[in-house]
């Protein structure tokens, strides 16, 4: 039997990129990566720079991308943002019968994937996506809570962390403020304006102030858990927060095609993401707390690796588990897939149930 392949499509990206770089040095017992994007001129170069077997194809081209899935086990998809890019490939990855895992955040592309599970498992496939910070973590944390008081009926998260964005992270902000905020509330996501709720949160090292925020862990924590009220904050300094809150009925501007291309324009020029030492250094604090009728509750913290040095990392431990495990078909959460205790398997991550 030959072995399986796997591809990162998105590897010219700065989270694609990492990625290929761990790979190609980590020791596994799976093959090499497959480094794919659009354009020749930035993935062979990459490739070949990590002695990595590479192509190109478009991804409004079906038929290109089903050519180049047909030999491939898993796809690692990276290229965002996912609300442009994801259809297209769950298509291709359904068709040829090839596992989907994506590094996506967004709330409308977790729920749209979701829809698509009875095609996975008639296809024999799993759809996992949110392999990445923040969800990993987030729903791997939801799962404890929940285990911790299984009659809990509410569910609060935040995270902090050090370094910047990547510029594929930060286009995908840009899309999401116009749509202001999300929160999860009796089992609806319902929509709410943006900073919609407030306050201060102890992590493991200090408290800070932080807002809700519109993140895709309402999505998956729901999925994961079944708790019907689910909010996700973020730390922000205490002014921008509230200049938040009072500006969120202008954001709707951000939807206005033009404005929004001008700003990815402003990100592609100017934004380079977090360096080495920033990575290697950074870490990311979250807590968690879950609440049931009664008023019960339970608390957790964890810290784990800096949010893309610990993308990199789930991700390839989640690409080797599908090549190498038996996981179920159907679209699932990280948790799902891979056990409430994935999380603690990556360095760096510690968990302390308060």
């Amino acid at each position: 039997m030959s072995a399986k392949k796997w591809m990162i499509y998105g590897a010219n990206g700065y989270t694609g990129r990492l990625i290929a770089q761990m790979a190609a040095v980590a020791k596994s017992n799976i093959n090499k990566p497959i480094l794919a994007g659009r354009t020749e001129s930035q993935i062979k170069p990459l490739a070949e720079s990590l002695n990595l077997p590479w192509c190109t194809f478009s991804l409004d081209q079906s038929e290109a991308i089903k050519s180049a899935l047909t030999d491939v086990d898993v796809l690692l998809h990276c290229a965002g943002p996912f609300s442009a890019t994801s259809a297209a490939m769950v298509d291709a990855c359904i068709a040829t019968q090839t596992h989907y895992l994506d590094i996506t955040g967004e709330i409308a592309v977790l729920e749209a994937i979701k829809l698509r599970s009875s095609e996975a498992k008639a296809a024999g496939i799993s759809l996992i996506p949110a392999v990445g910070f923040d969800v990993v973590p987030t729903d791997c944390l939801a799962n404890i809570l929940h285990k911790a008081l299984p009659d809990a009926t509410h569910l609060e998260m935040a995270f902090y962390g050090e370094g910047g964005a990547s510029p594929g992270t930060v286009k995908t902000m840009i899309e999401m403020l116009g749509k202001g905020g999300f929160v999860r509330s009796n089992g609806k996501i319902e929509q709410v304006p943006a900073g919609y709720k407030q306050k201060s949160i102890r992590f493991t090292d200090e408290s800070r102030w932080c807002m809700t925020i519109p993140w895709g862990d309402i999505s998956t924590a729901y999925t994961s858990t079944g708790i019907k009220n689910i909010e996700i904050y973020t730390a922000a300094p205490k002014m921008a927060a509230k200049i938040t809150r009072l500006t969120s009925p202008f954001l709707g501007l951000m939807n206005y095609s033009p404005l929004q291309n001008f700003l990815k324009r402003r990100v592609e020029n100017n934004i380079q993401g977090p360096d080495d030492t920033s990575r290697n250094n950074g870490a990311m604090h979250l807590w968690g707390k879950v609440k049931n009728a009664q008023g019960d509750s339970r608390e957790a913290l964890l810290d784990v690796a800096e949010g893309y040095q610990f993308t990199a990392m789930s991700s390839l431990a989640a690409v080797e588990r599908l090549l190498t495990g038996d996981i179920a078909t159907g679209t699932l959460t990280p948790a799902q897939a891979f056990g409430d205790d994935f999380v603690l398997g990556l360095k760096k991550s510690q968990l302390k149930l308060i």
